[in-house]
């Protein structure tokens, strides 16, 4: 039989629809392989290499592994049981990486929220690789909330593309912090939060019933400092007073308590106490700058999932054991 001809290029959206939609169900359904698939529908290889990937693009598949595999692990057991924690899932890998990390939250934050819920993200280049990495999926009534202020971040990432990515992801709305995460005065941070559309967005912030977090170090190379909310000497005189990392931007000590400082009086946003004992609490950090401060926030009862790598695991149980 002669091969069939390859139709021409220029389909007509609906018919180029039809063919993502049919690619997808012989590839994961009838477990064809793609050149079965491109003689099937009369297309070349590459275009259904090229169908497959605009179905992952729009959530009309989703890849899962599944999400108990990776709390398994030892660590994983430990960390649970020490901190009382819901779940710990670890991202192999003996090297550990934010791109694994990020992308195993990324599949397991929809499973987390609920129509009706209101989550509070915060910011961070892990949270913003999370937010990348999420799988389209409609949760009605979703709101999503922006805890920090606007940032100066020279990385390509910020506060409101955090909360606004992560919102469209899930189709819900989006209350964004229009206000910058310090200001040059109390004055002036007490005044723009009794604007009327800031009291609202901060009013919002205290609605949350779930929150997406991640840890800052407090190293001199930390996001606090090439952010422009702090600068070293700042730094330096927190740590003096035990700080070992930051949430939402603000310092805490090694039992996850807010360590209140100058800075505070000038920022504009949620304070981390009000992250305490919410329903859902995911924490997404790793690295070694970032075990004291992931230990202490552990300690500091904000966590109920967390999600890092195999190494940081390691060093967070090892710091726990060592200060017991």
């Amino acid at each position: 039989m002669a091969p069939r001809s390859r139709p021409a290029s220029g389909r007509p959206a609906r018919q180029q629809e039809d063919l993502i939609l049919e690619a997808a169900w012989l590839y994961y359904y009838e477990d064809r392989n793609q050149s079965e698939i491109a003689d099937l529908l009369g297309v070349s290889r590459s275009s259904v290499v090229g169908y497959l990937q605009s179905a992952r693009e729009r959530g009309i598949v989703e890849v899962r592994l599944d999400p108990k595999s990776f709390a398994r692990h030892h660590y994983a057991h430990a960390l649970k049981e020490r901190f009382g924690l819901i779940d710990v899932q670890l991202a192999p890998g003996e090297g550990g990486s934010l791109e694994r990390v990020a992308h195993l939250a990324a599949r397991a934050v929809p499973d987390l929220l609920e129509p009706g819920d209101t989550l509070g993200v915060a910011w961070g280049q892990t949270v913003f690789t999370l937010s990348e990495r999420i799988a389209p999926r409609p949760i009605a009534d979703l709101t999503v909330v922006q805890l920090v202020g606007a940032v100066n971040s020279p990385y390509g990432f910020d506060s409101e593309s955090c909360a606004s990515r992560i919102a469209a992801a899930f189709g819900g709305r989006c209350v964004n912090l229009h206000v910058p995460a310090i200001v040059s005065s109390q004055a002036m941070a007490e005044a723009l939060a009794q604007e009327r559309v800031i009291a609202d967005q901060l009013a919002a912030q205290a609605r949350i019933n779930k929150v997406l977090f991640a840890v800052g170090s407090c190293n001199a190379d930390s996001h606090i400092v090439s952010s422009g909310i702090a600068d070293l000497e700042n730094l330096a005189e927190y740590r003096a007073r035990g700080a070992v990392g930051l949430i939402c931007s603000r310092f805490i000590d090694g039992f996850g308590d807010h360590l209140v400082g100058p800075l505070d009086a000038r920022m504009i946003g949620l304070v981390p106490d009000r992250m305490r004992g919410l329903a859902v609490g995911m924490l997404v950090s790793c690295g070694a700058e970032k075990v004291l401060g992931i230990l202490a926030a552990l300690r500091g009862g904000y966590v109920t999932h967390l999600f890092t790598d195999v190494p940081t695991a390691a060093g967070v149980l090892a710091a726990s054991e060592a200060s017991t």
